[in-house]
C-alpha cells in the first residue's frame, strides 16, 4: 500500500496504490488520520484508480474517514475507484454518503 498526497487551499487528495486488506487498511487508516488532522480540508478525496485489491477492509477505511471528515463540516469523495470497488461501495449504500467522481 502506497499513499501519495497532494493539496490545494481547501481539499486534500490522497491516491492510493496496491491492495487494501486488513494491513494496508490500518496503515492508511493511521496516516490518512494524521493528515486530516492537519489540515481538515473542505474536500478530501480519495483516489482510488490505483487500488488492485479491496475487501471489507477498504469499506471501513472509506467510513472511517467520513466520519472523520463529517465532525468538522468536510465533503469526501471516491475518485475513479475500479468497477468492483464501486460495486461494493454501492452495495454496501456508502454511496449515499460518500460521492463517487471520476
Amino acid at each position: 500500500m502506497n499513499l501519495t498526497y497532494s493539496e490545494t487551499k481547501d481539499s486534500l487528495t490522497v491516491k492510493l496504490s496496491g491492495e487494501i486488506d486488513h494491513h494496508g487498511a490500518k496503515f492508511a487508516r493511521e496516516e490518512i488520520d494524521s493528515a486530516l488532522n492537519k489540515k481538515m480540508p473542505d474536500k478530501f478525496i480519495l483516489d482510488m484508480s490505483s487500488i488492485t485489491f479491496c475487501d471489507s477492509s477498504g469499506l471501513g477505511l472509506i467510513m472511517g474517514r467520513y466520519k472523520t471528515v463529517k465532525e468538522y463540516g468536510g465533503e469526501i469523495f471516491l475518485k475513479s475507484p475500479a468497477p468492483t470497488v464501486e460495486k461494493m461501495v454501492r452495495l454496501s449504500g456508502l454511496d449515499r454518503l460518500v460521492r463517487i467522481i471520476d
